[in-house]
């Protein structure tokens, strides 16, 4: 399977969206494919043993749109402003029609020659050339609403083509009839609805294929954020190279006030590091030897060289750019109700419109009103307000999530997180900083402390824990130098083991003791643990050598966010594989009520699962352990310094490791949600107020719509729904 995002041209409401997406799901070798109105794309997953690109293309043609390929944004930013142009061509004939047609109404002055009283002939003839010329300068929307007809999908476009086409023959026929029965024919044309419609229409699509643009400059500003060119050192000599040419395990220097160019690994130098536009953070972060650095961050104060590591696709800006691409592309369960009503929508305007014009036939009213009534209620339906209502909301949300260093992988986590109520905290490494440290040593054997922190540390080297880590960190510092040992396995969720010298040498918890048989000396160890450290016990041959204490500092954002959420009456859970006592100490100073000790890595799904019950969970963690109950939980959400499974896993991942940024993503779902109902709140409110009115239904009351209003009404209806949605990306 393959995973492929084309750019789509020619879709211009949400019945056009839907309607392609429907045809492609129905695909042999698709997968699935999701198409998003707002960035004007397909995310497509196809069998590469069926399809390939060229295929996908022509299923596009076959559905009536044109495929614009994998990358053509700067195309389609010339074809806005072509699309510009256009527009005020377009406006400009269009103001003259009016002029022309409805000028005598307002008493303004009769252009001499062109006028229905005294050359009704010419007047006639200018109206239909002026018409024409901008129904060939909307085309486009003429030809798309025919096509969508002709495949079964009719859309905005659909209905605007019937109106505007209708009211054209006919202004025609009228026109004809002036030169060969007499100029009372005059009367009966009235290109103007035909044209203003299109002029309307244009100006409502233009708006908001900017806005659409906008929101897509957001999200690809990113792609944009890494320099053109890097310094790389090759033979000793610097080298100024493009990006492209930069590959991993390139040494790459950058100086001060110059951006990071490709995703690394600092090996010389000290500096400040400023990566707000991932992390959210304004104030420089100090990195040094060892230090992680992005792609895109600035370089503040020093010099610095680093490995290349990630690049091209692979560094954490593409992550961002792609997964909220997908965010946006995909849909929210909120969705699928516009979506299961934009199926059906558009046939029952057509359908409306047919019966409200027979109807007046009936009673006896002229043509000229049923004709009228017919385009009106064409033209003053709008799917567009009602498709763009949630895609427009998550698009904006999107984007304001990453300006506050929150990455959201998925537009259903916005609603999902409105219903969470219970948080489970993973311990080390996101309530606790996860960076442990050597409190204290107690030795059981004639062995030194730095032969037994030499042992240790040659044996933790081949683990990520963060306790193998803060062994290997305390070796560095005491000079203390490694060897290589080959032989050593991995124990989940207990320690490690390893062979030296022919001797089993066993690293982990009071667990893995026991359950070797090595007793452990339960009274010298008790002191460590309630002073709040983890412990851990080195033996050899099934002789306790050591035990081993050692303590990791709270997360400063732990206890604010905890108190926030049981303000919003959410529970919250710690839950770790560390002993009750450990485990106790450290909810007690952050005011944790509820905790689940002594839980394996493996236990921890099943746990997740049981919560799950009864409860809508959230889960919170970093490590490679976490990633099974990251997966399983109602809300996966992954912290700064998490490993790469953890962050593939979950559905949220914080740039920053600020657990306060979970209030942020609450109270973002819960304005996102607020939005999205609002928008379809008007949108059905609006469809059900003006088709009615429309109709000619309160024509008795003075209360009528003709085509050229009903198109104005079209176009504010979705201009709302853009500007309503706009404000997410400025809240706080």
């Amino acid at each position: 399977m393959k995973k492929v995002v084309i750019r789509i041209e020619g879709m211009t409401c949400f019945g056009c969206s839907s309607g392609l997406e429907r045809y492609l799901n129905k695909q042999e070798g698709i997968k699935k494919a999701e198409v998003s109105l707002v960035l004007n794309n397909a995310s497509i997953e196809y069998d590469d043993n069926i399809l390939d690109i060229s295929k996908i293309n022509n299923f596009v043609k076959e559905a009536g749109f044109k495929s614009l390929g994998v990358d053509t944004y700067e195309l389609e930013k010339k074809n806005l402003k072509y699309e510009k142009i256009n527009l005020i061509i377009t406006i400009i004939i269009g103001l003259i029609v009016i002029y022309l047609s409805m000028g005598h109404m307002l008493k303004l002055h009769n252009i001499p020659h062109i006028n229905v009283k005294s050359n009704a002939k010419l007047y006639g003839m200018v109206l239909a050339i002026l018409t024409t010329i901008v129904i060939s300068l909307s085309i486009k929307t003429i030809i798309s609403g025919i096509k969508k007809l002709i495949h079964k999908m009719p859309n905005m476009d659909s209905l605007i083509s019937i109106g505007v086409i209708t009211s054209y023959l006919y202004s025609m026929y009228s026109f004809i009839m002036l030169f060969v029965k007499d100029t009372s024919y005059i009367h009966k044309v009235y290109f103007e609805s035909a044209a203003m419609v299109l002029v309307f229409n244009k100006i409502g699509r233009y708006i908001d294929n900017r806005n659409k643009m906008k929101t897509r400059d957001a999200i690809t500003k990113l792609m944009t954020i890494t320099p053109g060119k890097a310094t790389i050192l090759k033979n000793g000599k610097e080298i100024m190279v493009s990006i492209d040419r930069i590959s991993k395990g390139d040494i790459v220097i950058c100086r001060p006030g110059e951006k990071i160019a490709v995703d690394g690994k600092i090996i010389d130098g000290i500096t400040h590091i400023n990566d707000s536009f991932i992390t959210g953070e304004s104030m420089p972060k100090m990195v040094q030897k060892g230090d992680k650095v992005l792609a895109g961050s600035i370089n503040a104060d020093g010099y610095i060289e680093y490995v290349a590591e990630k690049i091209g696709r692979e560094s954490a800006v593409s992550e961002i750019v792609k997964t909220t691409i997908q965010a946006v592309n995909s849909k929210a369960p909120i969705a699928k109700y516009a979506d299961k009503i934009c199926y059906f929508f558009v046939p029952s305007i057509i359908v409306i419109a047919v019966i409200s014009t027979i109807v007046w036939l009936i009673i006896g009213s002229s043509i000229y009103f049923a004709l009228n009534i017919f385009i009106s209620v064409l033209v003053v339906a709008c799917p567009c307000a009602l498709g763009l209502a949630t895609p427009m909301a998550i698009a904006y949300a999107s984007y304001s999530g990453i300006k506050k260093g929150i990455l959201i992988k998925n537009s259903k986590v916005l609603e999902s997180v409105n219903k969470i109520d219970t948080v489970v905290f993973d311990k080390t490494g996101t309530l606790t900083e996860g960076k442990l440290s050597i409190s204290k040593i107690n030795r059981y054997s004639d062995m030194t402390e730095n032969g037994i922190l030499e042992l240790m540390g040659s044996i933790e080297r081949k683990s990520e824990h963060p306790i193998a880590k803060a062994i290997i960190d305390k070796c560095n510092l005491l000079g203390i130098k490694l060897i290589n040992i080959r032989d050593v396995n991995i124990l989940p969720g207990l320690g490690i083991k390893a062979i030296y010298k022919n001797q089993e040498v066993l690293i982990g918890s009071k667990k893995l003791m026991e359950d070797n048989s090595i007793k452990v000396n339960d009274l010298d160890d008790e002191a460590m643990y309630l002073e709040g450290n983890t412990v851990i016990y080195m033996s050899i041959d099934n002789k306790l050598i050591s035990a081993i204490g050692l303590k990791d500092n709270i997360n400063s954002k732990a206890k604010e966010i905890i108190e926030k959420l049981y303000s919003k009456n959410i529970e919250v859970i710690m839950l770790t594989g560390d002993n009750e006592n450990i485990a106790n100490i450290i909810a007690n100073k952050l005011n944790i009520q509820k905790v689940i000790p002594n839980v394996m890595p493996s236990e921890k799904t099943s746990v997740i699962k049981e919560l799950m019950e009864t409860k809508k969970v959230m889960m919170v963690g970093d490590g490679i352990n976490d990633a099974p109950s990251l997966v399983s939980a109602d809300i996966g959400v992954s912290i700064e310094g998490a490993t790469d499974v953890a962050k593939d896993s979950s559905d949220i991942v914080l740039m920053k490791k600020d657990l306060t940024k979970i209030d942020a993503v609450l109270k973002l779902s819960k304005k996102t949600l607020k939005v999205i109902k609002q928008n379809l709140f008007w949108a059905f409110i609006y469809n059900i107020i003006m088709i009615p009115i429309a109709c000619g239904v309160f024509s008795k009351m003075g209360i009528l719509l003709n085509p050229m209003y009903s198109s104005i009404a079209m176009t504010l209806s979705s201009i709302f729904v853009v500007v309503n949605s706009l404000r997410l990306r400025y809240i706080r």
